[in-house]
C-alpha cells in the first residue's frame, strides 16, 4: 500500500526521534566499554569515547584475577541459578491450582496473594524472621525471601487460565493424577510465561545487592554486586581491601577497573536475553490480560 506524504513524514519523524533515544539510551553502554578498555591516558582525554584509541587489556585483567571478585562471580551465579528454579517451581505449583475453576474460595486465595502487592512486613521484620530461621550468611537468605512473588503468580495463573480444560480432563479420563496433568499438559504448553518470569527472576537476582549487604557479612560468601557498589562507591577504600591499589598509572586508572567490573557484571545477562526474547512478548500478553 502505498504511504501519503503525511504517513511518510511521520514515519521519518518517528525515525528520527527513536534513533535519537536508542543512541542516548546506548551511549553509556559504549562509554563504559570504551574506558574499561582504554589506557589511563586515553581514559582521562576529556571527549566523547566511542570507542578506544589505546586498547588496554590490564583493567579485565586485574579484576579478573581478584580471587574476591572471581568468589563473587561464583556466588552471583550460585544465587541467580538457584534463586531462578525454585521461584520457576513454587510459582508454577501456586499458579496450577489458581487456575483451577473448581479450587474452594478461589476468588479469596486470589485476593490474599494480591493484597502482598500492596502490603509486606517491611525490612526490619524480614531481617528478624531471616535471623530466627538461622539463614544469615547463607545463600537461602538471598533466594528464600524473593522465592514466591505475587505478581509472578498472577500472571502464570492467568495464561494457565488460557488452556483448554479439555486437554486436562482427557488426561484425567486416562487415569492422569493433577501433578501429572501439570508436568505433562500444562509446563510444556506454557514456555513462553515460564521463560518470561525466569528472565525476570534472573535478572533481579543478578543485579541484586541490598539484601546481600544486609544478611552477609562474610565476604567469602558476598555476591558480585556487592562489591560493585563498594568499588563505586567507595572507590579507593574498596580497592585497597580487595588488593587493587598496586596500580600500573600508564595502563589503568580506577575508572578503567570499575567500568572492567561494570562490564563483568553485566556480560553474562547480556548474553542471556536473546535466548529467551522471543517468548518475553507473548508470555506477558497472554499471561497479563486472561481472568
Amino acid at each position: 500500500m502505498k504511504l501519503t506524504r503525511g504517513e511518510r513524514v511521520f514515519s521519518v519523524f518517528n525515525l528520527v526521534i527513536l534513533s535519537g533515544v536508542a543512541l542516548v539510551a546506548l551511549y553509556p553502554f559504549v562509554y563504559t566499554v570504551s574506558i574499561s578498555l582504554s589506557t589511563a591516558a586515553e581514559a582521562n582525554r576529556d571527549s566523547l569515547h566511542l570507542y578506544p584509541r589505546d586498547v588496554s587489556l590490564a583493567a579485565y585483567r586485574l579484576v579478573l584475577s581478584n580471587p574476591d571478585i572471581l568468589n563473587g562471580f561464583a556466588n552471583t551465579i550460585l544465587r541467580t541459578v538457584l534463586g531462578t528454579v525454585l521461584t520457576v517451581i513454587t510459582t508454577a505449583l501456586a499458579a496450577y491450582p489458581l487456575a483451577r475453576r473448581e479450587l474452594p474460595h478461589r476468588g479469596l486465595a486470589t485476593f490474599l496473594i494480591l493484597f502482598t502487592m500492596i502490603f509486606n512486613g517491611g525490612i526490619v521484620p524480614t531481617y528478624l524472621l531471616v535471623r530466627e530461621l538461622g539463614l544469615l550468611n547463607s545463600v537461602w537468605s538471598l533466594v528464600l525471601p524473593a522465592m514466591l512473588t505475587a505478581f509472578n503468580i498472577i500472571i502464570v495463573k492467568n495464561f494457565f487460565q488460557t488452556i483448554p480444560e479439555s486437554l486436562g480432563e482427557a488426561a484425567r479420563v486416562e487415569g492422569a493424577g493433577e501433578l501429572s496433568i501439570l508436568l505433562r499438559i500444562y509446563l510444556p504448553l506454557s514456555k513462553p510465561v515460564l521463560a518470561t518470569i525466569s528472565l525476570w527472576t534472573a535478572v533481579m537476582h543478578w543485579n541484586q545487592w541490598f539484601d546481600a549487604m544486609i544478611y552477609i557479612t562474610d565476604d567469602r560468601k558476598q555476591v558480585l554486586q556487592n562489591f560493585l557498589q563498594r568499588i563505586v562507591i567507595e572507590n579507593s577504600t574498596i580497592m585497597l581491601d580487595l588488593g587493587m591499589t598496586d596500580l600500573n598509572v600508564t595502563q589503568y586508572t580506577p575508572e578503567t577497573i570499575k567500568a572492567a567490573t561494570v562490564v563483568v557484571t553485566i556480560f553474562p545477562i547480556i548474553c542471556l536475553y536473546p535466548f529467551v526474547q522471543k517468548y518475553f512478548v507473548k508470555g506477558i500478553l497472554l499471561g497479563g490480560v486472561k481472568e
